[in-house]
């Protein structure tokens, strides 16, 4: 099934309920080779993902999710969950330190690579969806993150047990400035 990205922008949405089928090898890869060809910043590629398909590993990491958290069971029974995790102080760095105010750059370079990633897995007939509320410390000890590096969020992967609709979305009118903050848009 071939989509166009503009398709795959607007209709991929957030799926929390996975049919049992496994994703294939041939699947995986091609998500994970979509999320490989992110921009980042210099190159850096600071991002490192943990393909989970232990079934006692998703079990204890869908405890570290929030209480009443949607995407608890989505953490547990989807055929795949990836941990996306980023390397710190490596991506907007130099050697005297960060070259922004912002800081480190992994969020958004890790936010990029995420996005290649859920878009790929779309056009792919598969589900994902986004999930960061969890006791993030817990999550890393489950998976052995080292020092150095931080969980960002996981991303349940499988085929969509239904469809879902998209939520109503903003108009551009609302959040687009012209030459300066605040001055309307018109376009």
């Amino acid at each position: 099934m071939a989509v166009e990205v503009m398709d795959a922008i607007k209709e991929r949405r957030s799926i929390r309920q996975y049919l049992s089928d496994p994703v294939t090898d041939q699947e995986l890869r091609a998500v994970l080779e979509a999320a490989r060809w992110a921009p980042s910043w210099a190159n850096t590629q600071a991002w490192e993902f943990v393909v989970v398909k232990d079934a006692p590993v998703k079990q204890a990491l869908s405890q570290t999710l929030t209480p009443n958290n949607p995407s608890t069971d989505a953490v547990r029974t989807a055929p795949v969950v990836i941990a996306a995790v980023g390397r710190r102080d490596l991506s907007g760095f130099k050697k005297d330190g960060p070259l922004t105010k912002a800081g480190d750059w992994y969020m958004f370079d890790l936010g990029l690579a995420i996005q290649n990633l859920t878009l790929a897995a779309f056009s792919l007939g598969l589900g994902t969806v986004h999930v960061g509320a969890m006791d993030l410390g817990a999550a890393e000890k489950i998976l052995e993150i080292p020092e150095g590096y931080s969980l960002v969020e996981l991303i349940p992967l499988g085929r969509p047990a239904s469809d879902s609709k998209a939520p109503p979305r903003k108009e551009l009118s609302e959040f687009l400035h012209k030459d300066k903050f605040g001055s309307p848009w018109e376009g």
